[in-house]
Formats: structure tokens, sequence, C-alpha cells
């Protein structure tokens, strides 16, 4: 993305985050020092993200079928097809699902993706839009944003169990269980912030990456627009871990605007047109 501006943020998160991961492993190292540093870090660098990986994938595709290659489908396979040509990946497997809200995601990693796409989206997009949500998912796959998110987030459960046990280790007695417990909440909260902050960046960059294979961001705007109006008073039938992987994050509570997965609708539209 060529938007110096939104990578030099992203270059300023990260740094933070890894400050924040290594100084979790370095108190884990302090008070374990019989497991010694590197199997520590390989243990919340490889074991960790890969189980979260395997069972975030499984959760995902729950609910979900297998996309035929005819009727109404066969255009999202010729289309992803192509453009899976066009970024030098494999077509990725498509899966189809009835979510109560138009939207879209990707999960798995490149070279083993998996893009799931609603019914309903399929029906209230015209070609091109849709086509500007397909390449916007293989974006993401393309630039294995699903492991970017996956660390992330694992930097956020061991600065939370770090916290947890150092706060823990300070006193005795239930009152300071309870303290420690609180403070490791805090703690993964205010990583998550940062994580989220990944998050929204990787979203401008998958819609960035989208416009220049379609040619132009027009379609992938208007498909934002038909998506954020067509999910008005509709409920979503997917679980919040998955509406974070959505193209559009229908869920609008309160939390959920404080520790958004996505930047604004507005924003990224003005982004795509301009």
């Amino acid at each position: 993305m060529r938007n110096t501006q939104l990578k030099l943020r992203m270059a300023i998160v990260g740094v933070i985050l890894f400050a924040l991961y290594f100084g979790a492993a370095l108190v884990f190292d302090a008070m374990f020092p019989g497991i010694g540093l590197l199997p520590i870090l390989a243990l919340s660098i490889i074991v960790l993200p890969a189980a979260q990986y395997k069972l975030g994938k499984w959760m995902a595709l729950r609910g979900t079928e297998e996309m035929p290659n005819e009727g109404q489908y066969r255009q999202v396979h010729e289309m992803t097809e192509s453009l899976s040509r066009d970024m030098g990946l494999d077509k990725p497997k498509l899966v189809v699902q009835d979510m109560g809200v138009p939207n879209a995601f990707a999960t798995g990693r490149k070279g083993a993706g998996v893009v799931c796409v609603s019914n309903e989206l399929i029906q209230l997009l015209e070609r091109d839009e849709l086509e500007g949500v397909i390449a916007h998912e293989l974006a993401h796959l393309n630039n294995r944003d699903t492991i970017t998110m996956i660390l992330g987030q694992s930097v956020g459960m061991v600065v939370s169990y770090a916290t947890f046990f150092l706060v823990r280790e300070s006193g005795e007695g239930a009152g300071n269980f309870i303290v420690a417990y609180a403070a490791s909440i805090v703690a993964q909260m205010l990583t998550m912030i940062f994580v989220m902050a990944i998050s929204r960046y990787r979203e401008y960059v998958a819609d960035d990456d989208a416009r220049q294979y379609i040619g132009s961001g027009d379609p992938l705007a208007r498909a934002l627009e038909k998506i954020s109006k067509g999910s008005e008073g509709r409920e979503s039938n997917v679980d919040d871990s998955v509406s974070a992987l959505c193209i559009l994050n229908t869920d609008r509570s309160t939390l959920q605007q404080l520790f958004s997965t996505h930047p604004p609708t507005e924003k990224r539209i003005e982004k795509l047109r301009s």
C-alpha cells in the first residue's frame, strides 16, 4: 500500500506489540527459570498460534457448505479463479453460508485458504461489485492476514498470563488472586487495542489491493455501501469471532465500536474513490 502514514502507523504498532511480547516472555523466564527463554519463545510464537489457527479455522467454517460450480455460483468460481491467477495464488476453496446478512470472509493461510460468501451477498450485488469483494478476500489470503492476526492475539494472551502471574506473586490470599485476574484482563484489553489497530490497517491494505487488481475502487465502494445498508435491521447468524473476519463487521454495539476490527465504512469508501 502506498500510504506512507498508514505504513508508519503499522510499524509503530508492530514495535509496541513486540516489546510487550518480549517483556512478557522475560517475566515467564524469571518466574520459571528451569524452562529457559528459548522454549518459552517457541511456545508463544509457534505452538500457541498453531493451536489458535486450527481451532479458529474450524469454528469459522462451521455451518458452511462447499459452493457448487453451477447456477448462480458459477460466476463466483470464475472470478475467483481469474483473480487468483492474477495474484499468483492457488484458487482457494469456496464455501457458502446463510449468514442472515450480506457478507463474506476469508480464513486459512496462503495456499490453503477458504473464502466464504453468503447467499445474501450473491443475491444483493452486481457482478463487478461481487468481484471487488472476492478480490478483497483474496488479498487477505495473499497478505497472510489471518496468520498476522493470530500472532497478534497470541501476544495478547501471553501478556495477560504474564501480568496475572506477576501480580499473583506479589502477594497472597483470595484478594490478591482477584486483583491479579483483573489486572490480566486489563492488560489483555490494552494489548488488543494495538492488535485491532493492525486489523484496521489490514482492511485498508486489502481494499487497496482489490482496487489494483480489478482496476477501480468504485465497484468495491458500491459493494460496501450495499452491504452496510443491506445489514440494517437484520441479525447476523455468525459468531463474533467470525464477524471480525468478514469484509464488514455488522456488530454495531458499543463494545465493538471501542475495539473495532474494521475502519469506519465511510472512510474505506472515501479512500477507494479517492
